[in-house]
């Protein structure tokens, strides 16, 4: 966590694939650049002239990274919030309107208002790793759509073009596979990383890099914070003499469906989930419920063998 005195300047940067608008509130500054190369080093570089004491730059996919990933390494205290955490917060303070100026200086005021995580600095290919893994999700989003269209009736051409994109999907799933499982394996930290997730029955190759794309904190928080940033944590729904049913919301939708398969998988495979299913489901526990439960608990364990640097045979005796 980044706690800022009340002398350094917080900075916020609402980003966007040809600009950055840029808030500083100590001294109430106000820049755009173009978001290449050019722009972010003469940011970098008026914001060295300055005592900041965070960045808060909202998650946009790859045009984010390239900034965080700049500012990283020039040595600054770099935040990446959720954009609705964001415009919540806007909303909490009556600000309803919208401009990517207007975002910046919001961004300027969350950061100083909450207590925020900050980015570790990571793996120099992170940026390509995040990139491939985001891809291979799309293609598989792709090749579902696909093959349900394929229960339909079609023309014999539609079918025949059906067929053939499959095709083209599978290989490129496929060659998406070799350069990441390269790439994982040129870099020391997810090369052991993946070894320790996949220790565990059913967690596959591909779970265990999305968990490394999009989990860079997996054995660095506490069990909390890690099924917080995934969402997974049940939270609480009381209000007064009401007690409502525990929920999961927020966190990161990628995370939580590369858990729900290893999980998914783990139940089946490996005796201590299908045991906790299996007790789940004895008490009545709707699939949801007890899908979610083993989530949680492939996290928390898969953070504990990370932090420790165990694999799966030799810690599932310490439950």
């Amino acid at each position: 966590m980044q706690r800022i005195d009340s002398s350094q300047a917080v900075v916020g940067i609402d980003v966007s694939k040809s600009s950055l608008d840029c808030f500083i509130d100590l001294p109430d500054k106000v820049l755009t650049v173009s978001n290449d190369e050019t722009g972010r080093a003469d940011l970098i570089a008026q914001l060295r002239q300055m005592n900041v004491g965070l960045v808060l730059i909202e998650a946009t996919g790859r045009y984010h990274r390239r900034l965080a990933a700049d500012l990283l390494d020039a040595a600054m205290p770099v935040a990446v919030v959720n954009p609705q955490r964001a415009r919540e917060f806007a909303r909490s303070t009556g600000k309803l309107e919208k401009t990517d100026r207007i975002d910046a200086r919001v961004l300027a005021q969350f950061a100083r208002a909450i207590t925020h995580q900050t980015v570790a600095q990571g793996p120099q290919k992170q940026t390509e790793l995040d990139d491939l893994v985001s891809r291979r999700r799309s293609l598989v989003q792709l090749r579902i759509a696909e093959k349900n269209r394929q229960g339909e009736e079609q023309p014999k051409l539609a079918r025949s073009q059906s067929i053939k994109l499959l095709r083209l999907i599978e290989q490129q799933i496929e060659d998406l596979d070799r350069a990441i499982a390269a790439l994982i394996e040129a870099d020391d930290d997810w090369k052991n990383k993946h070894r320790i997730i996949t220790s565990i029955p059913g967690v596959g190759d591909s779970t265990a890099s999305q968990l490394i794309a999009d989990l860079p904190e997996l054995g660095k928080v506490n069990r909390q914070e890690i099924a917080k940033l995934a969402g997974v944590a049940p939270l609480n729904r009381d209000s007064g003499g009401h007690r409502g049913k525990r929920r999961i919301m927020g966190g990161r939708a990628a995370v939580r469906c590369a858990l729900y398969m290893g999980a998914f998988n783990a139940m089946r495979r490996c005796d201590r989930f299908t045991q906790m299913a299996r007790k789940l489901h004895q008490a009545g526990k709707p699939f949801k419920v007890i899908v979610t439960a083993c989530m949680r608990k492939l996290l928390v364990i898969l953070n504990e063998m990370v932090r420790t640097n165990t694999c799966y045979r030799a810690t599932v005796a310490h439950g």
